[in-house]
């Protein structure tokens, strides 16, 4: 019996899909769950402290860890909570790369907001975990669970093992 193109297409989908996690609505991110309580680092080749907006910016060759993650861009902006010394948010941007792991994210702009532990990458971006890659308009990577949502228009490659 011949099996026509639609049902041979279906039989492979099925018998692959438990191999596929990054068709999911989320997708892992990074081998273990980030702390985002952990201490973050922050090294540029120039700093511009502003008191009157409680606001840093750093900028040229920007690499940003916090645990196992880094974060690299040109051009950072650190927001300070309110009569504190702690950091809420950061924004990076003009094209960032997001390392946790053996995974990756390229973005044109990261916004991590800090106490919701969470990552949101936009424009052009592009999410690679090993020899498998998805692309999207946004991801929003949640630290704390160790997972990635992909929205807009999402491709996906992925290698099939042997």
């Amino acid at each position: 019996m011949r099996l026509s193109r639609l049902a041979t297409f279906a039989l492979c989908f099925f018998l692959t899909a438990p191999a596929l996690p990054a068709l999911a609505e989320d997708v892992a991110f990074g081998k273990a769950r980030q702390d985002s309580d952990l201490p973050v680092e922050v090294s540029a080749d120039k700093l511009s402290v502003s008191q009157k907006d409680g606001t840093a910016t750093f900028t040229g060759n920007v690499v940003i860890t916090q645990g196992d993650m880094i974060l690299n861009a040109p051009s950072v902006l650190v927001v300070y909570k309110e009569d504190e010394s702690k950091i809420s948010r950061l924004e990076a941007s003009g094209g960032i790369t997001m390392v946790s792991g053996e995974d990756a994210a390229e973005a044109q702009s990261a916004e991590y907001d800090i106490d919701a532990g969470t990552v949101l990458l936009l424009g052009s971006v592009l999410l690679s975990q090993g020899p498998n890659v998805m692309s999207g308009d946004r991801i929003t990577i949640n630290l704390d669970a160790g997972t990635a949502q992909v929205g807009g228009r999402v491709k996906t490659t992925l290698q099939s093992g042997d």
